[in-house]
């Protein structure tokens, strides 16, 4: 029997930001092969609260953030910590992270992040028909709400950046807060409802449909774990715990793993890990109207066809550091005196890996050794809301389409 055929591009990674790209391409007439060390959403994929924040365009690496990470840091339950024996080894991303909150660097953040978002949410819908997923879009909004009048005031600037980026939004008292979502308690006083936010009804089952479309389509999806990539004359070869395979070309979308892979290529990006935890609690915990978020505190309040989702929070912890689900157990504690009508028992708690660049912007673009392998990874919280924006620059990249946006700022060199 011939040897099959080897695809024109191979996808590395079955996350939402893999499996839209494998879409998109196979859109374009390309045949397309998908490899995950897991299988389907196996990762931060399958666990995360299910928003499309098309308005979150502020990187977390701001002004905001230095002023209360030491608090913060304090806590070691809180929403930002690192474990003390990880912090040497995180100590040269954080010096990054700290360079990219300075102001004309935030600002020219800001700016790429909204085009992205604003990608993003213009070819959302239309992806979502094209892959028979459009049924599990929700358009409940978000409520972010303040303890007290300083904490909301303090939010104010980034407000009138997303003014300025044609953002709707509208700030409410405590009256007008608990028409949106009843069940606050008094402590929050303000608050600031966002109508353009979406979620999708239940990431993994929504990420499972576009692995079941793609296969639908022609797309071949194995489950093997990629060790190296290596570049041939007309193609990639492609190093796997069960062998080696060749493509035309290779899209790394690995999440927090994609750095390995670009090591292979000779490449250092500095990509580091945000273990984000969450409980997602049965149907029927709280009436929930609106995803709520606690900015303040570092995490939000989802609803889903599962159930009810609490989670958030940054650990900088890397990738092979047990879960230390106490955090989730911290948010629960939390969400239950701010939400006293949730109900917290039979929660299943959950940890995954969020793959975050300093800047808070994703690496999109070509590999500095070949053409042939394009970055699509770094996305950090927002890879369900940005994934389909992404996948129409993959598909751009591979078949040499003019980019929809401009991609320099999103160069996965730009760290050199």
């Amino acid at each position: 029997m011939a040897a099959a055929e080897p695809p024109d591009v191979i996808v590395v990674g079955a996350g939402v930001i893999g499996l839209s790209a494998a879409l998109a391409l196979r859109a374009r007439g390309l045949s397309v092969t998908v490899l995950d060390r897991e299988g389907p959403a196996a990762g931060a994929s399958a666990g995360n609260a299910g928003a499309f924040a098309f308005s979150d365009i502020l990187p977390l690496a701001s002004p905001g953030i230095l002023r209360r990470a030491p608090r913060w840091l304090l806590d070691p339950l809180g929403p930002l910590s690192v474990p003390p024996a990880y912090a040497p080894r995180i100590l040269p991303w954080m010096l990054r992270f700290w360079r990219a909150c300075a102001p004309d660097r935030v600002r020219r953040a800001t700016a790429a992040q909204t085009a992205l978002m604003d990608l993003s949410r213009d070819t959302l819908e239309p992806f979502l028909e094209a892959t028979g997923t459009r049924g599990m879009l929700r358009k409940d909004g978000n409520l972010q709400v303040y303890e007290g009048k300083p904490e909301f005031e303090a939010a104010l600037p980034g407000w009138d950046v997303r003014a300025d980026h044609g953002i709707a939004f509208q700030h409410l008292d405590a009256a007008a807060m608990a028409a949106i979502q009843p069940g606050l308690a008094p402590r929050f006083t303000h608050g600031t409802f966002t109508p353009g936010w979406y979620s999708i009804a239940e990431p993994k089952t929504y990420v499972l449909a576009l692995a079941e479309r793609l296969r639908d389509e022609g797309g071949a999806i194995a489950r093997a774990e990629v060790t190296a990539l290596h570049p041939t004359a007309d193609g990639v070869a492609v190093v796997t715990s069960a062998g080696t395979r060749m493509a035309g070309q290779v899209v790394v979308a690995a999440g927090a793993f994609s750095h390995r892979l670009a090591r292979t290529l000779g490449e250092r990006i500095p990509l580091e890990t945000e273990r984000g935890y969450n409980t997602t609690l049965p149907e029927g915990a709280l009436d929930l109207r609106t995803q709520v978020t606690f900015g303040g505190h570092g995490f939000v309040v989802t609803r889903l066809s599962c159930g009810i989702r609490v989670g958030g929070a940054v650990e900088l912890g890397g990738l092979d550091r047990p879960p230390d689900f106490r955090r989730s157990e911290a948010m629960l504690r939390k969400a239950k005196t701010f939400l006293p009508g949730l109900k917290t028992e039979g929660g299943q708690p959950w940890m995954g890996f969020r793959p975050s660049l300093p800047d808070s912007l994703p690496a999109i673009g070509r590999a500095a050794s070949t053409r042939r392998v394009v970055y699509a990874f770094g996305h950090g919280h927002l890879g369900l809301t940005q994934s389909a924006g992404t996948a129409r620059l993959v598909a751009d990249l591979v078949t040499g389409a003019p980019p929809s946006i401009d991609l320099a700022p999103f160069s996965p060199q730009r760290f050199r």
